[in-house]
């Protein structure tokens, strides 16, 4: 692990093994680089990993002013160029991650290989919009603890708890986020505008779906999909954060679109 201060933000990152191949991981909103663990043993044979806390999580610097999906793209990108890696590189999100990965992909279509989008938020239908920022305006006002059962319900119900001590782990540190960060974060994602942005995507692109997830089930998601220039669409028997619910799925998943690509 290591921090550096880039782009205007320190980042606390993490980059693993080696090969001709590079691919990018990117945490939830509410979560942190350590949301991959599961996955990476499986990932990183013949590849170079680099995952990181995004800005406002984990032990990244905080956040106090809005942020935009576009500013956190160019996160990657100043991550990319400070630690030298050169050349198109792959990329796998989980929600809001996945967001971000495809705002690099349509901002920096040459530095984009691949990109692995899970459970894809992109944005929030107006018609839910009044209701979520009352709930961030409620979280960013008590904590995270005054969110963790209402969110838990939809993104990490009962038939993906599979593992007690995974779950218990994931819950306890997704309440030791800072609120306020978390909020901003919401709030960026309820703001958004990325329609131009997934349409100038050129790399092909993988949309994921857990058939368990209730806040971007595959009704959702496959949508999203259709959006994308070059996108396909599968669901997996998983929750919103698939990574963590079900990593053989997910490493598996990963691997099979990447691998033949020589990614």
């Amino acid at each position: 692990m290591d921090w550096i201060d880039i782009n205007g933000t320190t980042l606390r990152y993490d980059i693993q093994g080696s090969g001709p191949a590079t691919l990018v991981l990117i945490h939830e909103m509410g979560g942190t680089l350590e949301s991959w663990d599961g996955v990476l043993p499986d990932l990183l044979p013949g590849r170079r990993i680099l995952r990181y806390d995004t800005r406002g999580a984990g032990q990244s610097e905080k956040l106090r002013a809005p942020v935009t999906f576009h500013t956190m793209a160019s996160d990657i990108a100043a991550l990319l160029d400070a630690n030298g890696i050169t050349g198109p590189v792959a990329l796998a999100g989980c929600a809001v991650g996945a967001g971000i990965a495809l705002t690099f992909a349509g901002t920096y279509p040459t530095s984009a290989a691949a990109v692995i989008a899970m459970a894809p938020a992109t944005g929030m239908p107006a018609a839910r919009r009044e209701a979520v920022l009352a709930t961030v305006a409620a979280t960013e006002a008590a904590g995270m603890r005054a969110a963790v059962e209402s969110s838990f319900a939809n993104s990490y119900p009962p038939e993906v708890r599979h593992d007690a001590e995974v779950f218990r782990r994931f819950r306890a540190r997704w309440m030791a986020g800072d609120p306020q960060s978390y909020a901003a974060i919401y709030r960026m994602l309820v703001n958004a505008e990325l329609a131009d942005t997934l349409a100038a995507i050129a790399c092909p692109v993988h949309c994921i779906a857990g058939t368990h997830d209730k806040l971007r089930p595959p009704a959702v998601v496959e949508p999203i999909a259709a959006t994308i220039p070059n996108a396909s669409f599968a669901p997996i028997e998983s929750g919103h954060f698939m990574a963590v619910q079900t990593p053989g799925l997910v490493a598996a998943a990963i691997n099979q679109y990447l691998r033949p690509r020589g990614l």
